[in-house]
């Protein structure tokens, strides 16, 4: 479906972005856009790649303006650009609102303006039962998604899909990075909390999730990947395995807005989701504003239904991680 076709990566210059590049650049995709506004991090991509396939835009999410002709000639988008650090939107909570709800908006506007097929955007588990400003920022943004495509002609206007994802491996400012960092230094590894559970994903997984949703998805789709969990104590002891390199742990405390595990799926998200095997499919609640329906047809299977979450996945243990963190290669932060 990319045969000489033209995709669009906003946010490109980070750990999702450069992963979804490699991907395409030995195919037979006509060209691949990277859109961001970092000037320093799209030089180094130009000179690492050396590819006549790329073309870089600086424009910024939050800025329609800045964006808007970068999508012409499109035919294909991933949405990647975002505020993503929990602490950072915690304190800055209005920057998440622009750049993850406001400047996804201004990406469905180019989209539409533009006339391209299809657009997947990049979510987080953290927009399930969010507790966080980056998780209720992303939450917002899976729902005006959805809002949107009810809106748009499939037959004449973008598909919009949204992936959602768990922790990704060694992905730019995860904790394997700063876990391994610390070991190789002899220093104790910060621990917020040892019983806290985190799904594990690797970044090859996340790009098979996106190719997935593109092939599959109809308009308001949202996909989650399966994926196993393992608690921090045992990530720890994982990668200090794999380093051959012993270290005392340091336990510091929850983080702000940390949740001791993780939603993929809420129970209400469940009860429309398709299992797909290695994927669920949640469907759109499309759902009109005709209140009396929800008095006259409500739903109690969601009273007997369980979430999806990093407690009650498939838990690996310290042998389990540790053959992940080999299979990974190298825990050093991925672009």
């Amino acid at each position: 479906m990319f045969n000489q076709n033209t995709l669009m990566i906003t946010g490109g210059t980070g750990s999702f972005g450069n992963a979804v590049l490699k991907r395409f650049l030995d195919s037979n995709i006509k060209e691949i856009r990277i859109l961001s506004r970092d000037e320093k991090k799209q030089d180094d991509m130009r000179k690492k790649y050396d590819n006549d396939k790329l073309r870089f835009y600086i424009g910024d999410v939050r800025d329609y303006n800045s964006i808007k002709d970068a999508f012409i000639g499109v035919d294909y988008v991933f949405h990647a650009a975002a505020l993503k650090q929990v602490p950072s939107c915690e304190f800055f909570p209005i920057e998440a609102v622009k750049t993850n709800i406001i400047g996804s908006d201004n990406v469905i506007t180019a989209c539409m303006a533009a006339g391209v097929k299809r657009a997947v955007f990049l979510s987080t588990d953290k927009a399930a039962y969010p507790i966080n400003a980056m998780g209720m920022s992303k939450a917002l943004m899976e729902k005006n998604v959805i809002a949107r495509s009810r809106s748009i002609d499939p037959k004449n206007g973008p598909i919009l899909c949204i992936t959602r994802y768990g922790n990704v491996m060694a992905s730019r400012g995860s904790v394997i990075p700063l876990f391994s960092k610390q070991i190789e230094n002899k220093k104790p590894v910060t621990i917020t909390d040892p019983s806290m559970t985190r799904f594990l994903m690797s970044l090859d997984d996340a790009v098979d999730l996106v190719l997935y949703a593109y092939k599959h998805g109809k308009s308001g789709d949202l996909f989650v990947q399966k994926a196993p969990a393992c608690t921090i104590n045992d990530l720890a002891d994982a990668i200090m395995a794999y380093k051959d390199i012993t270290v005392e742990k340091n336990i510091i405390g929850t983080r702000h807005g940390e949740k001791v595990f993780e939603t993929l799926v809420t129970k209400e998200e469940m009860v429309r989701s398709v299992d797909k095997g290695d994927y669920f499919r949640i469907l759109p609640d499309n759902r009109d504003l005709n209140y009396s329906q929800y008095f006259s047809e409500g739903d109690s299977s969601v009273q007997q239904i369980q979430e999806y979450t990093s407690h009650n996945t498939h838990r690996l243990d310290v042998q389990g991680v540790l053959k992940l963190l080999k299979k990974l290669g190298n825990l050093e932060e991925q672009a």
